[in-house]
Protein backbone atom coordinates (compact mmCIF):
# COMPACT_ATOMS: atom_id res chain seq x y z
CA UNK A 1 0.00 0.00 0.00
CA UNK A 2 1.29 3.63 -0.20
CA UNK A 3 -0.21 6.30 1.56
CA UNK A 4 -0.28 9.83 0.53
CA UNK A 5 -0.27 12.21 3.29
CA UNK A 6 -1.72 15.74 2.83
CA UNK A 7 -2.79 18.57 4.22
CA UNK A 8 -2.36 22.60 5.24
CA UNK A 9 0.85 23.61 6.27
CA UNK A 10 0.62 23.14 10.61
CA UNK A 11 -1.42 20.41 10.26
CA UNK A 12 1.28 18.57 11.82
CA UNK A 13 2.18 15.93 8.75
CA UNK A 14 5.53 15.38 9.52
CA UNK A 15 5.14 14.35 13.19
CA UNK A 16 2.41 12.11 12.73
CA UNK A 17 3.87 10.27 9.99
CA UNK A 18 7.27 9.71 12.07
CA UNK A 19 5.37 8.65 14.89
CA UNK A 20 2.91 6.33 12.74
CA UNK A 21 6.30 4.83 11.37
CA UNK A 22 7.77 4.50 15.03
CA UNK A 23 4.40 2.77 16.26
CA UNK A 24 4.59 0.27 13.63
CA UNK A 25 7.72 -1.16 13.58
CA UNK A 26 8.12 -4.22 13.97
CA UNK A 27 4.77 -4.95 12.99
CA UNK A 28 3.32 -6.33 9.57
CA UNK A 29 3.02 -4.79 7.35
CA UNK A 30 5.98 -2.43 8.32
CA UNK A 31 5.65 1.09 7.57
CA UNK A 32 8.55 2.85 5.34
CA UNK A 33 8.72 6.38 4.69
CA UNK A 34 9.72 7.63 1.19
CA UNK A 35 12.21 10.38 1.79
CA UNK A 36 11.69 13.09 -0.54
CA UNK A 37 14.01 14.80 -2.87
CA UNK A 38 13.52 18.81 -2.34
CA UNK A 39 14.78 22.01 -4.17
CA UNK A 40 15.74 23.29 -0.55
CA UNK A 41 18.88 23.28 1.71
CA UNK A 42 18.89 19.81 3.57
CA UNK A 43 19.45 22.30 7.14
CA UNK A 44 16.32 24.30 6.53
CA UNK A 45 14.79 22.50 8.84
CA UNK A 46 11.36 20.13 9.65
CA UNK A 47 11.02 16.78 7.64
CA UNK A 48 13.62 14.30 7.17
CA UNK A 49 14.73 15.21 3.71
CA UNK A 50 17.23 15.28 0.82
CA UNK A 51 17.81 18.70 -0.39
CA UNK A 52 19.12 19.10 -3.77
CA UNK A 53 20.02 21.85 -6.32
CA UNK A 54 17.63 22.81 -8.63
CA UNK A 55 19.88 21.63 -11.38
CA UNK A 56 21.03 18.50 -9.66
CA UNK A 57 16.99 17.70 -8.79
CA UNK A 58 16.66 18.59 -13.30
CA UNK A 59 19.64 15.71 -13.92
CA UNK A 60 17.63 13.09 -11.97
CA UNK A 61 14.23 13.77 -13.28
CA UNK A 62 16.01 14.02 -16.27
CA UNK A 63 17.44 10.13 -15.57
CA UNK A 64 13.93 9.01 -14.73
CA UNK A 65 14.92 8.62 -11.12
CA UNK A 66 11.38 9.88 -9.53
CA UNK A 67 8.21 7.71 -9.88
CA UNK A 68 6.32 10.98 -8.99
CA UNK A 69 7.51 14.43 -8.91
CA UNK A 70 5.75 18.02 -8.59
CA UNK A 71 6.08 21.55 -7.95
CA UNK A 72 4.87 23.79 -4.90
CA UNK A 73 5.83 27.12 -2.79
CA UNK A 74 8.62 27.64 -5.44
CA UNK A 75 10.44 24.09 -4.87
CA UNK A 76 10.43 20.73 -6.66
CA UNK A 77 9.52 17.95 -4.78
CA UNK A 78 10.44 14.28 -5.99
CA UNK A 79 9.68 10.63 -4.67
CA UNK A 80 12.76 8.43 -5.56
CA UNK A 81 11.39 5.26 -7.30
CA UNK A 82 13.95 2.95 -5.43
CA UNK A 83 12.73 3.78 -2.22
CA UNK A 84 9.07 2.41 -2.92
CA UNK A 85 10.30 -0.49 -3.80
CA UNK A 86 10.48 -3.75 -1.32
CA UNK A 87 8.29 -5.10 1.63
CA UNK A 88 5.45 -3.04 3.75
CA UNK A 89 3.69 -0.18 3.03
CA UNK A 90 5.52 3.08 2.44
CA UNK A 91 3.54 6.64 2.84
CA UNK A 92 4.98 10.18 2.08
CA UNK A 93 3.97 13.35 2.59
CA UNK A 94 2.17 14.65 -0.71
CA UNK A 95 0.51 17.86 -2.10
CA UNK A 96 -3.03 18.18 -3.35
CA UNK A 97 -2.15 19.41 -6.71
CA UNK A 98 0.32 16.14 -7.45
CA UNK A 99 -2.57 13.44 -6.02
CA UNK A 100 -4.42 13.17 -9.33
CA UNK A 101 -0.85 11.99 -11.20
CA UNK A 102 -0.59 10.30 -8.07
CA UNK A 103 -3.88 8.15 -8.41
CA UNK A 104 -2.71 7.19 -12.28
CA UNK A 105 0.57 5.87 -11.36
CA UNK A 106 -0.16 3.90 -8.11
CA UNK A 107 -3.14 1.70 -8.18
CA UNK A 108 -2.79 1.15 -4.41
CA UNK A 109 -2.76 4.98 -3.45
CA UNK A 110 -4.98 5.64 -0.71
CA UNK A 111 -4.72 9.47 0.28
CA UNK A 112 -5.18 10.62 4.04
CA UNK A 113 -5.99 14.37 4.79
CA UNK A 114 -4.71 15.81 7.98
CA UNK A 115 -6.35 18.85 9.38
CA UNK A 116 -6.61 21.20 12.19
CA UNK A 117 -8.47 24.19 13.44
CA UNK A 118 -7.01 27.65 11.68
CA UNK A 119 -5.77 28.58 15.18
CA UNK A 120 -3.97 25.42 15.53
CA UNK A 121 -2.41 25.71 12.19
CA UNK A 122 -1.24 29.46 12.86
CA UNK A 123 0.06 28.47 16.60
CA UNK A 124 2.25 25.95 14.90
CA UNK A 125 3.58 27.91 11.93
CA UNK A 126 4.52 30.52 14.14
CA UNK A 127 6.42 28.20 16.63
CA UNK A 128 8.37 26.66 14.09
CA UNK A 129 9.94 29.87 12.93
CA UNK A 130 10.51 29.27 8.99
CA UNK A 131 7.92 32.29 7.85
CA UNK A 132 7.29 35.73 8.62
CA UNK A 133 3.91 36.80 9.63
CA UNK A 134 2.99 37.38 5.97
CA UNK A 135 3.45 33.97 4.76
CA UNK A 136 1.93 32.18 7.71
CA UNK A 137 -1.01 34.80 6.71
CA UNK A 138 -0.72 32.79 2.91
CA UNK A 139 -0.63 29.51 3.97
CA UNK A 140 -3.57 30.12 6.08
CA UNK A 141 -5.11 31.31 3.84
CA UNK A 142 -4.70 28.31 1.40
CA UNK A 143 -5.73 25.75 4.07
CA UNK A 144 -9.13 25.96 3.27
CA UNK A 145 -8.02 24.09 0.43
CA UNK A 146 -10.88 21.48 -1.94
CA UNK A 147 -8.98 18.44 -2.84
CA UNK A 148 -8.71 17.35 -6.53
CA UNK A 149 -12.19 15.99 -7.57
CA UNK A 150 -12.53 11.97 -7.19
CA UNK A 151 -9.97 11.30 -4.69
CA UNK A 152 -11.15 9.80 -1.83
CA UNK A 153 -9.50 10.29 1.43
CA UNK A 154 -9.89 9.41 4.83
CA UNK A 155 -9.66 12.64 7.25
CA UNK A 156 -7.80 12.78 10.73
CA UNK A 157 -8.11 15.63 12.66
CA UNK A 158 -5.00 16.70 14.49
CA UNK A 159 -6.28 19.08 16.96
CA UNK A 160 -4.96 17.56 20.19
CA UNK A 161 -1.35 15.83 21.64
CA UNK A 162 0.84 14.12 19.70
CA UNK A 163 -0.36 11.17 20.68
CA UNK A 164 -3.78 11.28 19.89
CA UNK A 165 -3.02 12.60 16.59
CA UNK A 166 -0.97 9.34 15.78
CA UNK A 167 -3.59 7.44 16.63
CA UNK A 168 -5.81 8.61 14.57
CA UNK A 169 -3.54 8.21 11.73
CA UNK A 170 -3.03 5.11 12.46
CA UNK A 171 -6.54 4.33 12.20
CA UNK A 172 -7.28 5.92 9.14
CA UNK A 173 -3.97 4.01 7.56
CA UNK A 174 -5.45 0.41 8.99
CA UNK A 175 -9.15 0.98 9.75
CA UNK A 176 -9.31 -2.70 9.80
CA UNK A 177 -6.64 -3.57 12.05
CA UNK A 178 -8.62 -1.37 15.29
Amino acid sequence: MIFAVVGPSGAGKDTLIAGAIEARRGFSPALRLVRRVITRPTDAGGEDFEGVSPAEFDRRRARGDFALDWQAHGLHYGLPKDQLAGPGDVIFNGSRHALPRAMQLFDTLAVILVTAPVEVLAQRLAARGREDAADIRARLDRAGFVLPPGIATRTVLNDATPDVGIARLLAALYPDRG
